[in-house]
C-alpha cells in the first residue's frame, strides 16, 4: 500500500465516529487534496473546548463562523465573542461562487445559502440586548479578584458588603459602591469603627482607585439592572436551531480589563447555574472567544487562577469554550492543556523570532509521520489548517491538513437596516431594554446625611449672640458639599436602569 493509501486510510478510520457529528473539510498531503476523505468532529466532545489560532488573514473567523453554524444546525446555541465586529453576517444567507462550489465538491459535502436566528448583545454603548450585572451580583471575593486587591483590602470590601447587607442598602451599581466607601470614611466611620473595627483611609482609597480604573473601561455600563439570565442563551429557533448570540465587543479592544472582568463574571454564573449534564450527546451550550488573548494579557495572577478553574470544572455542565487567537502561546499552558479540540492555520515566518514561535507552536500537536509540522504551518493557504479533535473516547484522532469548508451564511458584516430589523423583532432586546430604578445604597445614604443634618440640635450659642454648628453638623455639611460637587463633576455614573428583583447572584439568578 502506497504512502497515499494508508493515510486516507488512517484518517478515515481515525475520523469516523459512532455518533453525531459535523463535517470540517477534507484531508490534505503534500499539498493535494483527497477528495470525500472527510475530517469530522464528534457533536458530543465539543464540552472538551478547543482553540482555533494562526495569522492574520488565514480564515480563523470563517472557522468559527463555520462551526457556529454547523452546531446550532444540530441544536447547540452559541455565544460568540465578536471582537472585530465581522460576524453579524451569520444572521444572513451567503453567495454562492466558483470557489465555493470547487473546495465543496472536493470534500464531498453540500452547499446551500443559510441564514441562522441570532441575538445582537452588548456591554458597551453599542445598541444591542444590554448584558448587565449588579455589584451585589459579584459579591466580595470575585470583585475582590477583578480589582487586583490584597488580603487586606480584599477583607475591607467583604466588610463593606457586610455592613450594606445589615442595613439592607442594595449595591447595584458603581456609583452605589462608591458612595458608600465615601460614607464609611466621613459621616458612618464612628458607627463602623464601633460595629466592625477600624479601616484604613488609605486602604479605601487604594479601593477607590481600583474602581476609577475599571470605571475608566466602561464598567459603569455593565454593572446595574435589570440583570442578563444566562439561560436566556439556550434558546431554539421554531426549527430547532440554536439562537447564535453574538456579543458585539468592536469597541472595547483597548479596554482588556473589562473583557476579562465580563468574561469571568459570565463564566462563573453559567457554572453555578447550569445543572450537571455528565457524559451528553450534544452540549448544551458553545462559547467562542475571538481575541483571546484579551482576556489574558492585563489579568491579575488571581483572576486567571480563577479562570484556569472554571474551564477545568464548566465542561461538566455541557458547556465548551473555544479560544481563537494567533498564537497557541497566547494562552496560558494550565488553559491550553485543557482544550481537546486544535485548530491551527497558517504561520507566517518573516523573523528569526517567529521561526522560534513556529516550532513552539508545532509541539503543541500530536506528531505525525506524514507531515513536517512546522514547515507545512508556513505553506498553508486560505482556510487550511491542522486539525486534530477529541474521539468519543477522549482520544486525540491523526492530525491532519484540512481543507476546510466555507459558511452558508454571509461572509460579511450586515448593513444598518439589517441590524435595525434584528433588533426589532428581538424578544430579548424588548425585555433587557426596559429602564428600571430603584432606590439603593446611593440615594438611602444621601437621605442618611441628609436627616442627620436637619436632626442637629440648634441649641448653641456665642457670647455675642452668634449660634455655632456642632462638629457633628460641621462635618456633615462640608462632607455633603464635597460629594455633591464631585458628583457635578465627574456625572453621576452608573446604568440607567435598576431592577426590583432583590437577587444576589451574578447575571440575575437568585441563589
Amino acid at each position: 500500500m502506497d504512502t497515499r493509501e494508508s493515510f486516507r486510510n488512517q484518517i478515515t478510520q481515525g475520523y469516523t465516529f459512532k455518533g453525531d457529528s459535523i463535517v470540517l473539510g477534507t484531508s490534505m498531503l503534500n499539498g493535494e487534496t483527497l477528495e470525500n476523505n472527510q475530517v469530522k468532529a464528534p457533536l458530543k466532545t465539543f464540552n472538551r473546548h478547543g482553540l482555533i489560532a494562526g495569522a492574520t488573514g488565514t480564515g480563523k473567523t470563517k472557522t468559527l463562523q463555520n462551526l457556529a453554524e454547523r452546531l446550532s444546525e444540530n441544536g447547540v446555541p452559541l455565544l460568540l465573542m465578536d471582537v472585530k465586529g465581522d460576524l453579524s453576517g451569520i444572521t444572513q444567507p451567503g453567495t454562492l461562487n466558483p470557489n465555493i462550489e470547487e473546495r465543496h465538491k472536493l470534500i464531498g459535502f453540500p452547499w446551500q445559502p443559510e441564514k441562522y436566528p441570532a441575538e445582537l448583545l452588548t456591554i458597551s454603548e453599542q445598541r444591542g440586548v444590554r448584558m448587565r450585572a449588579t455589584i451585589s451580583e459579584f459579591g466580595p471575593v470575585l470583585l475582590s479578584k477583578i480589582f487586583g486587591l490584597n488580603d487586606t483590602q480584599a477583607s475591607v470590601i467583604s466588610l463593606v458588603f457586610k455592613y450594606c447587607d445589615d442595613r439592607k442598602l442594595p449595591l447595584l451599581d458603581i456609583k452605589d459602591f462608591r458612595k458608600t466607601l465615601q460614607y464609611i470614611t466621613s459621616e458612618g466611620k464612628e458607627e463602623l469603627e464601633k460595629e466592625y473595627g477600624l479601616v484604613s483611609t488609605s486602604t479605601i482609597g487604594a479601593i477607590m482607585r481600583k474602581l476609577i480604573e475599571i470605571e475608566e473601561q466602561g464598567a459603569d455600563l455593565f454593572f446595574g439592572e435589570r440583570s442578563f439570565d444566562v439561560n436566556d442563551l439556550l434558546r431554539l429557533d421554531s426549527n430547532g436551531k440554536g439562537y447564535i448570540n453574538i456579543l458585539r465587543l468592536d469597541d472595547i479592544q483597548s479596554k482588556p480589563k473589562l473583557f476579562s472582568t465580563f468574561m469571568l463574571c459570565l463564566l462563573a454564573e453559567i457554572y453555578e447555574t447550569f445543572p450537571e449534564r455528565g457524559d451528553a450527546d450534544r452540549p448544551e451550550l458553545v462559547i467562542f472567544i475571538d481575541e483571546a488573548h484579551l482576556i489574558f494579557e492585563e489579568a491579575s495572577s488571581a483572576l486567571l487562577n480563577q479562570i484556569e478553574t472554571i474551564v477545568k470544572l464548566i465542561r461538566s455542565k455541557g458547556v465548551g469554550l473555544f479560544f481563537i487567537t494567533q498564537s497557541p502561546a497566547d494562552v496560558p499552558a494550565s488553559v491550553l492543556s485543557q482544550l481537546g479540540m486544535k485548530i491551527q492555520h497558517a504561520l507566517r515566518a518573516f523573523t528569526a523570532n517567529d521561526r522560534k514561535d513556529i516550532k513552539l507552536a508545532s509541539e503543541n500537536y500530536p506528531i505525525s509521520e506524514y507531515y513536517t509540522i512546522d514547515e507545512v504551518l508556513t505553506q498553508m493557504g486560505i482556510g487550511e489548517a491542522f486539525v486534530t479533535v477529541l474521539n468519543e473516547k477522549g482520544i486525540p484522532t491523526p492530525l491532519v491538513h484540512t481543507l476546510l469548508t466555507a459558511p452558508r451564511s454571509r461572509m460579511d458584516v450586515i448593513t444598518e437596516s439589517e441590524k435595525d430589523q434584528i433588533l426589532r423583532s428581538s424578544v430579548l432586546m424588548q425585555k433587557y431594554e426596559e429602564v428600571l430604578d430603584r432606590e439603593s445604597a446611593y440615594e438611602l445614604l444621601n437621605k442618611k446625611i441628609e436627616t442627620a443634618s436637619s436632626e442637629t440640635p440648634d441649641d448653641s450659642k456665642t457670647s455675642s449672640g452668634r449660634q455655632e454648628k456642632s462638629t457633628f453638623q460641621e462635618i456633615a455639611e462640608s462632607s455633603l458639599t464635597r460629594t455633591i460637587v464631585r458628583e457635578v463633576a465627574r456625572g453621576i455614573f452608573g446604568v440607567l436602569g435598576f431592577g426590583g428583583r432583590g437577587s444576589s447572584s451574578i447575571f440575575g439568578r437568585r441563589r
